[in-house]
């Protein structure tokens, strides 16, 4: 079933266009807020997929980033999404950094943004999120909630640690951020001991506060920027601390030539088509290192089937996109899950399992 959201967008998407991106995303998230959603879900059954022991009625996510706050979960699984993750979220409210802080890039679908996390905080985000989970009926779909620590904070572990305690026990996943280049110093716990030091302890807690029967999976989100090197000593790290997961990538520093002057010289993370075959390549290189051991979530330009076909079979288990919502609005989720359960049969699969790391072996 087509919502309204989806059948009015090519008409709203000129008006979208002219205003500056800040403001017509929260425009949008007042108007899902308002509009009535979909519940009926008709995913392929060879779309189904299992991590952690539990049941993905589809691999096609809504990345973090869109509903910091998790102020429209409902109506984001209205467009046919198999899991939202929402955030990122911080312990404090914080306002970020300052505005304008996102820049669209119209003829490569591309945006760059440094926005430093701004968010509600804990208390709201909690009391949002507990509002969702009272929704009956509850939409089909599972909950990923990303977490980040205070731009203030000088002691990494006590701000995840206090997330994971308090959100833990509301999330089906939870996604540890330390590749957002917009927070300074962020990317530093991606150095393989800072690495190993905070998810011992952020597993420590999550047994302590949410028990050994059915914990959230910890996930880790990596940056694209990581030198072979760098990929190499993480994939032994992660395996090393039993994280459930990873999500690879996040936005990139990198700046193609082809993109326009006005907008290449914008600093923070870009994302997009760009990062597409970037993203995979990393997808594919630790689904090598990893053995295939470890569940990688892949995103990054993901605008189509094919291309999340295409980070399936270097290696994802499910894809997450966000930023291709912008230019192609939410019919795009059905357009992506439709054509890839064709892709699947097309090759022969009976089950989009069989595809993962195809072309990783």
């Amino acid at each position: 079933m087509t919502n309204l959201a989806e059948k009015f967008y090519p008409a709203l998407r000129p008006l979208l266009f002219r205003m500056e991106a800040e403001a017509a995303h929260r425009l949008t998230i007042r108007a899902l807020k308002v509009l009535p959603r979909s519940s009926e879900t008709h995913d392929d059954p060879a779309l189904r997929i299992t991590l952690w022991d539990r049941n993905f009625p589809n691999p096609v996510g809504l990345a973090a980033g869109f509903d910091k706050n998790a102020e429209v979960i409902a109506a984001m699984f209205g467009f046919g999404f198999g899991f939202v993750e929402a955030g990122t979220v911080t312990p404090k409210p914080q306002k970020g950094n300052p505005r304008p802080r996102i820049f669209r890039d119209l003829e490569q679908e591309a945006v760059i943004n440094r926005m430093g996390f701004p968010n509600v905080g804990l208390n709201t985000f909690k009391t949002n999120l507990e509002k969702f989970l009272g929704t009956r009926p509850r939409p089909n779909g599972l909950v990923g909630i990303n977490i980040g620590m205070n731009k203030s904070q000088t002691d990494a572990l006590k701000d995840y640690a206090l997330l994971v305690r308090t959100l833990g026990p509301f999330a089906d996943y939870m996604t540890i951020n330390i590749s957002s280049p917009n927070t300074p110093g962020l990317r530093n716990l991606q150095d393989p001991g800072a690495f190993r030091d905070l998810m011992s302890g952020l597993l420590l807690e999550r047994e302590k506060s949410c028990g050994k029967t059915m914990p959230p999976p910890l996930l880790v989100k990596l940056a694209p920027d990581l030198t072979e090197d760098q990929q190499e000593s993480l994939a032994h790290a992660a395996l090393d601390s039993k994280i459930d997961g990873l999500i690879l990538t996040n936005t990139t520093l990198e700046r193609p030539a082809y993109l326009q002057e006005s907008f290449r010289s914008q600093k923070g993370g870009l994302s997009g088509r760009p990062l597409t075959d970037k993203s995979t390549a990393i997808i594919r290189n630790f689904y090598r290192l990893t053995g295939g051991k470890l569940p990688i979530i892949g995103a990054g330009g993901i605008s189509s089937a094919e291309d999340a076909y295409t980070k399936i079979r270097a290696g994802a288990s499910m894809v997450q996109l966000y930023s291709a919502l912008v230019y192609n609005g939410p019919g795009l989720v059905r357009q992506i899950t439709g054509g890839l359960a064709a892709l699947v049969k097309a090759d022969g699969f009976s089950h989009i399992g069989e595809a993962i790391g195809k072309d990783a072996q």
